[in-house]
């Protein structure tokens, strides 16, 4: 589309110089006819020049609409090709920077910003330089034609470049605001609707709507005062124009009158006039618009430019058949460098074992598990699979060996057989044996379609049967490594003891990681770590742990007082 753009440039510049003729042309035809009325008109000469006049009209018509047809093919095709470059970003991108933005002005970027930037290019870049161009050789033929008249031209004309270049170094800054306001007008509805029941709950409506308003008028007070100090320029420029022509028609009579020029001049310069000032509005609303442009490219290309996560090169490859055994070494971390969270953890574990990790909220449980995966680099330390250390590994690799059920749930636009089977082939028995085991039969039997049902997030599904769904997404894979990050939290005692039956039976040959706060899902575990800011304080099965009478068996016991 490049080849496209530089199309478009040259056959917008093409018009431009059809149009910087016609004038001349036009002045030859005026003074024909003003000899024609004292002498006899040459109908001959008339008829050839209004015949190429015609032609160069069409030509030029034509141009424009090759012209706009390329740059609307350029625009949306540059469109596209944002687009693509951002979802690939946005996969690169490391988990640190969706915890820092929201996610509805990284939706603005994606939408509003992309859609501003491409009707901009649609409908300002193409005019911009054609008016450049026009402007240009009109200058040129002025002073060909006359120089005195083309100076007065000119002069009258030049206060326009003043005012525009004032208003414009006023106006940026708006623009910059409006898009920045719009992103934050964005995030604050993606969150209030994505969370309504909450709001609803708690009767936050009041305190949500009041900054609503506030968002609101912050976008409202950026669009007055960009489009207002934007919209003073066509007045401005429509008035400089009046001017130039009153200039021209006076010094013209004039120099007429003293036999320097010929009326067809002044019938020339008058058009030269209205080509001068034509450019010059025409810019002023390009550069209007392209303030637009650059606020929003601006915010494009800061999200282009954020630090993606670090290209990964594999110096090693796990054998086909993994054990299971995983050693942490002195591992230390903190999602801010200067307050570790995660700060002396060393633990071995054997292959198939059970392990539960248990503590206090904030002790660090399931940022282990973070750093377990690489959704974080680790700031000093190893974690070895196998004797293999996970810095050796690509990411891909090493989630290929894991499993994860997690408490947070999630459905895709789909069917239910789409979000179990989700990035899997498998059998409809297959499917059919994991719902029973999880206990999802009952449920896909009261769906209208079964497991071909439509479902979407928004969808009125328990928050049991979301985990029951989750659940039986992780039994489809088959990774020697189980997470269950609060699996079970969201179901009841019933649902959870058959859950927990499901549990042990997915459990069998792999090597898992339990996290919990319900210490009696955990009791059966082969290893229990008790974490307490960031280091293990205690490990043991359940009975050893019990019999220290330590910090398990407080918090162990704390879940029976009243």
């Amino acid at each position: 589309f490049r080849v496209m753009a530089l199309i478009a440039i040259v056959t917008a510049v093409l018009g431009s110089i059809l149009s910087i003729i016609a004038p001349n042309l036009l002045s030859d035809l005026t003074d024909q006819i003003s000899a024609g009325l004292l002498m006899g008109m040459d109908f001959g000469a008339i008829n050839g020049l209004a015949l190429t006049l015609a032609i160069l009209y069409i030509v030029g018509s034509l141009f424009e609409f090759i012209e706009s047809w390329l740059m609307a093919t350029v625009s949306n095709n540059f469109a596209k090709l944002l687009r693509d470059r951002i979802s690939v970003k946005i996969n690169h991108l490391p988990l640190k920077y969706f915890d820092q933005n929201q996610t509805g002005d990284t939706l603005s970027r994606v939408t509003n910003d992309v859609d501003t930037l491409a009707q901009s290019l649609n409908q300002s870049l193409s005019n911009l330089i054609a008016a450049i161009a026009l402007l240009i050789g009109v200058v040129i033929m002025m002073f060909v034609t006359n120089w005195q008249m083309a100076l007065t031209a000119i002069v009258a004309s030049l206060i326009g470049f003043v005012f525009m270049a004032l208003v414009l170094s006023r106006s940026q800054k708006y623009f910059v605001a409006r898009q920045r306001q719009l992103g934050q007008l964005n995030a604050h509805i993606e969150e209030v609707y994505s969370g309504l029941n909450v709001v609803q709950a708690y009767n936050g409506q009041p305190q949500a709507t009041a900054k609503f308003d506030h968002c609101n008028r912050n976008v409202y007070e950026a669009n007055r005062k960009s489009q207002f100090l934007s919209g003073l320029m066509p007045p401005m420029m429509h008035f400089i124009g009046n001017l130039g022509y009153v200039a021209v028609c006076i010094v013209g009579a004039l120099l007429t009158m003293h036999g320097a020029i010929t009326f067809g001049v002044i019938v020339a310069f008058i058009m030269y006039v209205r080509l001068f000032t034509s450019p010059l509005s025409q810019i002023a609303q390009g550069m209007t618009s392209l303030q637009a442009t650059a606020a929003a490219a601006e915010r494009i290309f800061e999200f282009l430019d954020e630090p993606e996560m670090p290209v990964e090169l594999a110096r090693s490859t796990l054998p086909t058949t993994t054990h299971g055994n995983i050693e942490f070494t002195h591992v230390q971390f903190g999602y801010d460098p200067d307050r570790l969270i995660i700060k002396d953890f060393s633990a071995s574990v054997k292959s198939g074992q059970k392990v539960a990790i248990v503590g206090p909220t904030g002790a660090g449980k399931t940022t282990m598990v973070n750093l377990l995966m690489k959704f974080y680099d680790i700031n000093s330390g190893d974690i070895r699979i196998d004797g293999t250390s996970i810095h050796d590994l690509t990411r891909t690799n090493l989630r290929d060996l894991f499993t994860m059920v997690l408490q947070d749930t999630w459905l895709f636009q789909g069917t239910i057989r789409e979000n179990i089977a989700y990035n899997h082939q498998i059998s409809d028995a297959q499917l059919q044996q994991i719902c029973d085991t999880v206990g999802l039969s009952h449920y896909i039997k009261t769906l209208p379609a079964g497991l071909n049902t439509e479902l979407a997030d928004n969808d009125s599904v328990s928050a049991g049967q979301r985990q029951l769904i989750t659940i039986a997404r992780g039994m489809v894979e088959d990774s020697p490594f189980l997470i269950l990050d609060e699996a079970t939290s969201n179901v009841d005692t019933r649902t959870e003891e058959l859950v927990q039956r499901a549990m042990d039976k997915l459990m069998e040959g792999r090597t898992s990681f339990i996290i919990a706060h319900r210490l009696s899902t955990i009791k059966n575990a082969d290893l229990i770590l008790v974490m307490k800011d960031g280091n293990i304080i205690e490990q043991g099965n359940h009975d050893q742990l019990m019999a220290q009478d330590g910090f398990y068996a407080n918090l162990y016991n704390s879940q029976f007082s009243l």
